[in-house]
């Protein structure tokens, strides 16, 4: 039957979307990729199998209109704040430098100045989906380069509203400058009253709906304030897109913001798979093959741009050189964004067909070519980095920050990365008077530190020219606690060849990295992971009254064993369950008698800890000797350590009255 036609294109887009996303899974290819070439595969121009690309293209639009609204959503002025230098500094460099070299590149290939200013705001866009992805399933979106990515890619999504804004003017044929700056005029007008009328309406609106406690109205009503600012956008002569955005800023500044976001994901997610699809769909497969040299030439040439121009703008921000490259390989592809300006770009004819299908084509090719980019962007950026005249340069900066520190420092502790482990780190070894020497990379940490008088200098961890100036060879210990595992492992094995000796302390969040970086020469790695694993068994085994030793015993196993003990399964479950059964009552602790305490320098007799407690000694350490069998003349002294067992209560009461000093 005709009239579901549209429920059959669905079944079929969905199921081979379903097979293809699965299989390409597989290899750890994402999703939206899996989506774009589902859309080539069912299209006019794959296999055919998808008569009505028009009502695709529909559901393509709402899934920009979500996409927006929660891009909208998620953007928060501390968020903003936080990344601000690389947001507003590197972003904006970023756009600047791709846009002006494709600008000059496509001018002197012949084509017109609207055109050369268009595709080069679309080369400039990266793909946020498909990067904050790959981030997120590699736990390295709070790396170095992981924020350098994001800061670009906040201040790449901020400016698709000024290109859509953009894109209309450059297509104004009459009135010239006089035209264009009406039209931005009217364009700021209009945001700012729908901006200031909805953040004056929506919280009320939406704190009177969450009263109801009706979940439904609430997810309805957010959908309405999605698609019925797109709509008015729409009606007074803007984009869809630029109406959705605007109401997800709106939004984003309520209390509900956070529920708002879980509830429209499920439906972003949906639409936003139809999105990739339908760009898929217009790819046409003829004109690839027949222009596929052309195309790849110019695959070649866009992600050469973006890699310069990337690394450029993170460099001109103060990041090390390995970081500004690393962000330039992971933001080398076309984002899904300019899909979106490259369709309008087509409709108001700034691009004609054929370069809009040389876009499409290469667009498609970067993105597929994103996940090997990820892969060889740590071994290519340290490599370039470890070139000698490089690294020398490098070395020249560490050594102008190093100025007033002493040169021939011995013995010490190098601590790589002055995040919270390392701060604290460094707090106890200063308090101990253990000379330490810091190493790092973010500018910003490097200011507050020698504001507060830390031995910190900026460095790359990875350069071997940088660790000597660190004087690693006369160096005791070096911590390692970074969250960049590629440039973990390469600083274990500089620092293991330039000195053999040296103790090689990892933090590391992942137990799958544990034993690669004592293969590669760690001594001791903390994985993040399972010492927060260790205190929560420790917890419950606390709650069940286990005795403390033997929750140190699973601790130091635990770790002894590099983290393999559980993994393997040998664990004593008899002990554990018997000890439940026999002892569920029943605590265990450890005291220590201090200088000035009720039981000093008297028997069990006299103190009477049992008596008045109703708890039982079971041994007394003295030194290095244990004593067992503890009878009641037994005669405490200042620093013996006793062996308690009773209830929880009891024990308490114990270390209250007989062990802490009297005040």
């Amino acid at each position: 039957m005709p009239e579901f036609d549209f429920l059959r294109s669905l079944v079929i887009i969905y199921g081979l979307s379903a097979i293809v996303v699965f299989t390409l899974g597989k290899i750890r290819v994402p999703s939206l990729i899996g989506f774009l070439i589902a859309g080539v595969l069912l299209g006019p121009y794959g296999f055919e199998l998808i008569s009505d690309v028009h009502l695709v293209e529909i559901f393509a639009e709402i899934g920009i209109v979500l996409l927006l609204f929660t891009i909208g959503m998620e953007f928060s002025l501390k968020k903003i704040m936080s990344l601000r230098k690389t947001i507003f500094a590197g972003g904006f460099l970023q756009i600047l430098i791709t846009s002006l070299i494709v600008f000059f590149i496509t001018v002197n290939s012949g084509y017109d100045t609207n055109s050369s200013i268009v595709i080069g705001g679309l080369v400039a866009l990266s793909s946020t989906a498909i990067v904050l992805k790959l981030l997120f399933d590699r736990a390295e979106i709070d790396t170095l380069y992981g924020k350098s990515s994001l800061g670009i890619l906040i201040f790449q999504d901020l400016s698709v509203v000024f290109f859509l804004l953009l894109l209309p003017m450059l297509n104004a044929h009459e009135g010239g400058i006089l035209n264009v700056l009406k039209i931005l005029a009217e364009s700021f007008l209009f945001i700012t009253v729908v901006i200031v009328s909805a953040r004056l309406l929506v919280p009320k609106l939406l704190h009177q709906i969450v009263r109801s406690r009706i979940r439904e109205l609430f997810v309805i009503s957010i959908i309405f304030i999605c698609l019925g600012t797109a709509y008015l956008t729409y009606a007074l002569g803007f984009s869809l897109a630029l109406g959705a955005f605007i109401a997800g800023l709106v939004v984003s500044e309520s209390e509900y913001s956070f529920q708002a976001i879980s509830d429209i994901i499920p439906f972003k997610d949906s639409f936003n798979g139809l999105f990739f699809i339908s760009v898929g769909m217009l790819m046409d497969v003829n004109f690839f093959l027949s222009n596929a040299g052309y195309i790849m030439l110019i695959v070649l040439t866009v992600i050469t741009v973006k890699i310069v121009s990337t690394t450029l703008a993170v460099l001109l921000t103060g990041s090390h050189l390995r970081i500004a490259l690393h962000s330039a390989l992971v933001l080398a592809q076309v984002g899904e964004f300019a899909f979106i300006l490259a369709v309008s770009a087509l409709k108001l004819d700034l691009i004609s067909d054929t370069v809009y299908q040389y876009f499409l084509s290469s667009t498609i090719i970067t993105m597929l070519l994103t996940p090997l980019l990820f892969y060889i962007s740590p071994p290519v950026s340290t490599w370039v980095t470890s070139r000698k005249i490089l690294a020398r340069f490098e070395s020249i900066k560490a050594v102008e920050q190093k100025r007033g520190f002493s040169e021939r420092k011995s013995d010490h502790v190098i601590i790589v990365g002055f995040g919270l482990n390392g701060k604290n780190l460094a707090l106890v070894l200063k308090e101990l008077e253990v000379t330490y020497m810091v190493l790092e990379m973010n500018s910003q940490t490097i200011e507050e530190a020698r504001k507060q008088g830390e031995p910190i200098i900026y460095g790359d961890g990875t350069s071997r020219e940088i660790l000597l100036k660190m004087n690693i060879e006369r160096a005791r210990v070096i911590v390692i606690c970074i969250s960049d595992p590629s440039a973990t492992r390469n600083i274990v094995l500089t620092a293991r060849k330039m000195n053999p000796d040296i103790y090689i302390v990892v933090r590391t969040r992942f137990l799958s990295e544990v034993e690669d970086l004592i293969k590669t020469g760690a001594d001791e790695v903390i994985p993040e992971e399972f010492e927060t694993s260790i205190e929560l068994f420790s917890r419950v085994l606390k709650f069940y009254n286990m005795p403390r030793s033997l929750i140190g015993q699973y601790a130091d196993r635990f770790r002894n064993d590099h983290y393999q003990m559980f993994i393997r399964g040998e664990t004593p479950k008899q002990l554990f369950q018997d000890t439940i059964a026999l002892m569920p009552h029943i605590d265990y602790e450890s005291y220590i008698v201090e200088k000035g305490s009720v039981s000093a320098g008297k028997t069990f007799r006299e103190s009477s800890i049992h008596e008045k407690t109703g708890s039982f000694a079971v041994a007394v350490k003295r030194g290095n000797e244990t004593i067992h069998g503890i009878r009641a003349d037994f005669q405490l002294q200042e620093n013996d350590i006793v062996f308690l067992i009773g209830n929880k209560q009891s024990l308490e009461e114990a270390d209250k009255q007989f062990f802490k000093k009297r005040t």
